[in-house]
């Protein structure tokens, strides 16, 4: 058997804006390589790195405490939740926006991360990334939560629809601890199933939501 692994995610760069009203990471030297001359012996140089960030940066996952005061946050998850997941992948139509259960159905989601490529990522980085992106309907989101997905996943702006306040899916899913990724890519290089999907965010307390390094690993 041979292992590959398949990045799912998008880079973070300085000045990247991944959502809209939302302040993009500065990211900087603490300590350049020339200035740490001056502290180190010659030929010996080193660079540690500074970034000012929002949570919701690049790829990220959404814990229950990014909406839910008692929720669990990233520093609560357990690493069975985050990694090496059974995995699916669920392909809708370009010409879809809103998703409901019928793309589900028939599908064996319990106990896996349900994997959703709408190919929108293809617009990542551009203005058009922030308008009329598909979402997850809220009967979606209860029909994933009432067949025991663990975790969705989304290549899109929002695993909502943004148009109004409320947000549905994120309380529906997080609400049963059932974590999201958004803003993902690549989806469209991973196989419809048998594969391993992980996103593992830092351990971080008091926050619900970190970019990941999201993959696939897939036995070949």
């Amino acid at each position: 058997m041979v292992r590959k692994l398949i990045d799912l995610s998008h880079t973070v760069e300085d000045g990247l804006v991944t959502y809209k009203g939302l302040p993009a990471p500065i990211i900087c030297d603490y300590l350049s390589r020339e200035d740490s001359k001056q502290i180190y012996a010659e030929g010996t140089t080193f660079q540690i790195g500074k970034i000012e960030m929002c949570s919701n940066t690049g790829t990220y996952l959404d814990s229950p405490f990014h909406r839910y005061e008692n929720g669990k946050d990233l520093s609560e998850l357990t690493l069975e939740s985050v990694a090496s997941l059974d995995a699916i992948k669920i392909v809708v139509p370009e010409t879809v926006t809103t998703i409901n259960r019928e793309y589900f159905k028939n599908v064996h989601v319990s106990g896996k991360a349900v994997l959703i490529q709408t190919n929108w990522s293809r617009h990542w980085n551009t203005e058009q990334y922030y308008e009329g992106h598909p979402y997850l309907t809220e009967d979606a989101a209860q029909y994933l939560k009432d067949n025991g997905a663990l975790l969705v996943g989304i290549d899109t702006y929002n695993i909502d629809d943004v148009r109004g306040r409320e947000r549905p899916v994120h309380s529906v899913l997080l609400g049963s601890d059932i974590l999201i990724v958004e803003h993902m890519s690549n989806l469209e290089l991973t196989p419809r199933d048998n594969f391993k999907f992980y996103a593992v965010p830092v351990k971080v307390k008091g926050f619900g939501t970190f970019p990941v390094r999201a993959f696939a690993e897939i036995q070949a």
